[in-house]
C-alpha cells in the first residue's frame, strides 16, 4: 500500500484507540526497563509494540500463540546452545529446520501470528546467544519475563482503550501447494543466511539490522519483499530522524526519565498515526515505531545518549535490507525454475 493512499485514510475512532494503545504500551515498557535497569531493554519495549501494532484486536487465541512461541523459542535456543554452542557449523542445519517449519506455518496461515513472532524472537535470541560473553540462561529468563510482561501490557492497553466498533477480520489469501513450498524454503534459506552472516561478523550492536532482515520476509515472496524492504528502510529513516530530533531537544537531559517518557509517548503517537494510515499493516509507521523502541529501550542510558546509535542504526539497516533483497531475488528466481516450488505471483 502506498503512503499516498494511506495519507487519504481518515483517522477513525478505532485508529485513535490503537494509537493510544501503542503509545501507552511502548511508554510503559520503556518505563519498566529503565526503572529496573534491565540489561535487554529492547525486549521490554519492542515486544509490546509487536503485539499492539500487528494485531488490531486481542483475544485468548492470540495471547496463547504469543505465550506459546516464547516458551518454544526459549526451549529451542537453550537446547541448541547446550548441544552445539561450541560447534556453530553443526548448528546451521538445525537453525534452517527451525526456520523452515516456522515459515511453513506462516505460508499456511492459521498460525501466522505464532510463527511470525517466533521467527523474529528466534533470530534475536540466536543473535545475542552467539557471543561468548552472553549468559544464555539470563538471556532466556529476561526474554521470558519480557514476553509475559508484554502480554500483560497489551491486555491493559486493550482494557483502557478498547475499540469503539467491531473490526472486520482480515481474510487470508488462498495459496496453492507450490507457493507454500516456495515461501517456506525462501524464508528459511534467507533467515539462515542472516544467522550465518551475524555469526561470522561481530555485529552485536546491529539488532535493528538483524531484525530488519527477518521482517522484510513476512510478505513471503519477492514482489512483496522488495516493497517491504523499501518501506522498512524508509520507516527506519523516519524513526532515526524522530529519535535525532528528540535527542537534540533533550540535549544533555536524557537522564531525566519523566522528560524522556513524555517525548517518547508523543513520538510514538505520531508514528502510530502513520501506522494507522497504512491500515495497521506493517509499513513505514511500524518500522519507525520499532526503530524508536530499539534505540530508546536498548541504547539510551543516563550516561549514554543515542546520537551515534541513530546514524549507525540507519546505515546498518540500509545495508542489511539491500543485501537481504538481493538474496531474496536470487532464491526466488531459483525456486521458480521448478514447478513444485513455483510461486503463483511469479
Amino acid at each position: 500500500m502506498s503512503t499516498e493512499h494511506g495519507a487519504a485514510h481518515p483517522l477513525s475512532e478505532n485508529d485513535l484507540r490503537q494509537c493510544l494503545r501503542i503509545a501507552g504500551g511502548g511508554s510503559l515498557g520503556l518505563l519498566i526497563c529503565k526503572v529496573f535497569n534491565l540489561e535487554y531493554g529492547a525486549f521490554f519495549c519492542v515486544y509490546p509494540m509487536l503485539i499492539l501494532g500487528l494485531v488490531p484486536t486481542l483475544n485468548a487465541h492470540l495471547v496463547r500463540q504469543f505465550l506459546a512461541q516464547g516458551v518454544v523459542v526459549s526451549l529451542e535456543v537453550g537446547l541448541l546452545y547446550g548441544l552445539f554452542g561450541d560447534r556453530p557449523v553443526l548448528a546451521v542445519p538445525v537453525v534452517f529446520l527451525l526456520f523452515l517449519y516456522r515459515f511453513a506455518l506462516m505460508a499456511k496461515g492459521p498460525l501466522f501470528f505464532f510463527s511470525a513472532l517466533s521467527a523474529v524472537f528466534l533470530s534475536i535470541l540466536l543473535h545475542f546467544s552467539s557471543y561468548p560473553q552472553t549468559d544464555v540462561i539470563d538471556l532466556l529468563w529476561c526474554n521470558g519475563a519480557a514476553i509475559w510482561l508484554s502480554a500483560a501490557i497489551a491486555g491493559l492497553m486493550f482494557y483502557l482503550f478498547p475499540d469503539a466498533t467491531p473490526r472486520s477480520p482480515r481474510q487470508p489469501m488462498e495459496k496453492d501447494l507450490p507457493s507454500q513450498r516456495h515461501e517456506a524454503l525462501l524464508g528459511a534459506t534467507v533467515a539462515t543466511a542472516s544467522f550465518i552472516a551475524f555469526q561470522c561478523l561481530d555485529l552485536k550492536d546491529s539488532l535493528s539490522a538483524q531484525v530488519a532482515s527477518i521482517l522484510i520476509l513476512f510478505p513471503m515472496h519477492w514482489k512483496g519483499a522488495h516493497f517491504a524492504g523499501r518501506i522498512r528502510a524508509i520507516g527506519t529513516l523516519i524513526g532515526c530522524a524522530v529519535g535525532f530530533i528528540m535527542q537534540l531537544l533533550l540535549y544533555n537531559h536524557h537522564d531525566i526519565l519523566p522528560l524522556v517518557l513524555v517525548m517518547f509517548w508523543v513520538a510514538l503517537m505520531v508514528c502510530a498515526r502513520w501506522h494507522s494510515m497504512e491500515k495497521g499493516v506493517p509499513g513505514i509507521g511500524f518500522g519507525a515505531i520499532t526503530t524508536l523502541a530499539i534505540l530508546f529501550g536498548q541504547y539510551l542510558t543516563p550516561t549514554h545518549d543515542i546520537m551515534f546509535d541513530i546514524f549507525y542504526r540507519f546505515t546498518s539497516v540500509s545495508i542489511s535490507v539491500v543485501l537481504t533483497l538481493v538474496l531474496i531475488f536470487l532464491i526466488h528466481g531459483f525456486l521458480n525454475r521448478f514447478a513444485v516450488t513455483r510461486h503463483m505471483s511469479h
